[in-house]
């Protein structure tokens, strides 16, 4: 193998994934082991927020993530969604997941074409009666609160799962050439793991500004990042290939 490259998300359901075709083509080892996980939040702690979800006219997805545990804390809490909800989600995949817990209704499901947070705030103003609710992690940032303030948009924000770092066993293997994150808290459970962690010939690529900044903090550095010309990280990875 020409390198060991550590994907800090879950492996792909699809063995036609693009991530293996360059693994493949440049004899690469990829390992996907998520630095973070996703646990979910009682009921007695979701009432302490002391938000009440009925009232709402439309709940706000940005994740497959807040789609479960939403309605598996309503389903906890016996709260029932009324049939006329309206969901407004980041993306049409996000939207299309819906249909595991309710029918499926284009008249009520909302989304930007481009997968953008930024391009679905305009979509949520053309429905600014709406109340909307959204569920977040506990990792979440004040993005979408800023936005929908400057928006002017009723809505009440409420945590609903946690997001944890994912702990590496004491005799686990960290020997790979190259990591790949997604996201800050993934960076954060990499110290958190790894407080004695040298970079040194090892290679990282981050995803998002954020993801970047949190990287920079922690002494790592980035050495790839999407450009217009690297749009995705198997396009990232076999920019890496290339140059061993």
């Amino acid at each position: 193998m020409l390198a060991k490259i550590l994907v800090s998300q879950p492996k792909p359901q699809t063995e036609k994934s693009p991530y293996y075709e360059v693994a493949k083509k440049y004899d690469i080892d990829l390992v996907f082991r998520p630095f973070i996980k996703i646990e979910p939040m009682a009921a007695k702690d979701f009432r302490q927020q002391k938000v009440s979800i009925p009232g709402h006219t439309a709940v706000v997805f940005t994740s497959r993530h807040a789609i479960d545990h939403f309605f598996g804390l309503c389903k906890e809490l016996r709260v029932t969604i009324p049939d006329n909800m309206k969901y407004f989600c980041v993306s049409e995949q996000v939207s299309l997941y819906i249909q595991k817990y309710v029918q499926y209704r284009k008249r009520k499901n909302f989304f930007p074409e481009s997968g953008l947070l930024t391009d679905l705030i305009p979509i949520m103003v053309k429905h600014h009666t709406e109340k909307y609710f959204i569920p977040q992690s506990s990792a979440h940032t004040d993005d979408m609160h800023r936005m929908l303030e400057e928006a002017g948009l009723e809505h009440n924000e409420a945590v609903m799962y946690y997001t944890v770092a994912n702990d590496f066993a004491p005799d686990e293997a960290f020997d790979y050439n190259m990591l790949v994150f997604f996201s800050p808290e993934g960076i954060h459970s990499l110290v958190k793991n790894f407080p004695d962690f040298k970079q040194g010939d090892v290679k990282v690529a981050c995803l998002g500004a954020k993801t970047i900044k949190a990287a920079e903090e922690a002494g790592i550095h980035v050495d790839f990042q999407p450009t217009p010309e690297l749009r995705s990280v198997p396009a990232i990875i076999e920019a890496y290939a290339k140059t061993l």
